[in-house]
């Protein structure tokens, strides 16, 4: 999958037995600045857009099975020992229903050139299914979480800060609760693209260096997406730096701005999480925000006294968790098993998710 952020394609080689994922290999793969530009431009809207996604599907295609004969010839394995690819995709435009229009998710990178490419029976395009049932199509990995992560007799939430972030809240295996809290990673690492030329804040360093402006932060937290209750879910449509701009002053230091926007980040995951009145015995958080330290003592400071880890402490590396999720997604899809959680999604019932793309008698490379 390549993620809201679109800095690399995440390829993982799982062992799956039901509910049971064992992480074999891990790669990522590069993503080029022009196809970057070209996602960019499509998410934002442009001229010309059918043939330019015409294109771009194509390509991002043969990007991730360029990625998947990389991460198999890093591991030793013949195509012909993977029984499937999982694929995600690059999501372009994510849009759930709104009281005047059915809802949509568009994810780009063509299946049919995976397994075409690959010689691997691919399955894909594992959102649509759920909002045709009425539901957002996202977040899909908490029943992946329940499944796979959660401990019996314990309370817990799972984070994953992205571009957009989303709170799986688990009492056992039982899902309380998911849904996607606001941005992630996204504002950041835009605002810090524009300001300094960076593709993220490592660290959280540049948010570290200011101080949070107490008015942006009111105005930003004002947006309803935040009082609403889910099931919800959004994405780059809604927060960019458009959305930013109309709330800030000229006069705020960038540096400043940026620890704003990573306050907006934890108050939001924070207040996500309190709202659900669960005592929760532990956060962990995977995707790359778990690796923002200034995000972390954040959250840490506006969840006292719950403990605030990674799911490395569950045995998986933060970095490859949603990677993982739609591995499993696909083997759920293969074994004829819904794979969504319509307490999550909203949709009206359990779905099989995604379409099955075969491999023939396609050659493998």
């Amino acid at each position: 999958m390549s993620g809201t952020s679109v800095d690399a394609v995440d390829c993982v080689l799982t062992q799956i037995d039901g509910d049971r994922v064992e992480l074999l290999a891990t790669h990522s793969h590069p993503i080029s600045a022009s196809l970057r530009a070209d996602i960019a431009s499509l998410s934002r809207g442009s001229a010309d857009e059918i043939e330019r996604l015409g294109l771009l599907d194509r390509a991002l295609g043969a990007l991730f099975a360029e990625a998947c004969q990389a991460l198999l010839t890093n591991t030793g394995t013949p195509a012909k020992d993977v029984f499937a690819i999982g694929s995600h995709g690059q999501t372009l435009r994510h849009r759930p229903a709104g009281a005047d229009r059915p809802g949509f998710t568009l994810q780009a990178g063509d299946p049919n050139t995976i397994a075409e490419q690959t010689g691997i029976t691919t399955v894909a395009d594992f959102r649509r299914r759920d909002i045709a049932a009425g539901g957002h199509g996202a977040p899909l990995a908490p029943a992946f979480h329940a499944a796979v992560m959660a401990k019996e007799d314990a309370r817990c939430a799972i984070v994953n800060v992205g571009g957009i972030a989303n709170v799986t809240l688990l009492d056992g295996r039982t899902i309380i609760a998911g849904f996607d809290t606001g941005p992630g990673n996204t504002l950041m690492d835009h605002w810090i693209g524009q300001q300094l030329g960076e593709r993220y804040d490592n660290e959280g360093r540049w948010a570290a260096s200011g101080t949070p402006d107490e008015g942006l932060l009111s105005r930003l937290l004002s947006d309803p997406f935040f009082s609403q209750p889910g099931p919800k879910s959004t994405g780059k449509e809604h927060f960019n730096l458009d959305w930013l701009k109309a709330h800030h002053p000229d006069n705020i230091n960038p540096a400043d701005i940026q620890a704003t926007l990573l306050a907006l980040t934890s108050s939001t995951i924070a207040m996500a999480i309190r709202n659900q009145n669960l005592r929760v015995d532990t956060v962990y958080l995977c995707g790359g925000g778990a690796h923002n330290r200034a995000l972390l003592t954040a959250l840490q400071e506006a969840l006292d006294p719950m403990p605030v880890t990674t799911t490395a402490a569950l045995g998986f590396d933060p970095d490859w968790v949603e990677a993982a999720a739609f591995a499993w997604l696909a083997a759920r899809t293969l074994a004829q098993q819904p794979g969504n959680a319509p307490i999550v999604t909203g949709a009206t019932g359990p779905r099989i998710l995604g379409a099955i793309f075969a491999a023939g008698n396609q050659k493998s490379t």
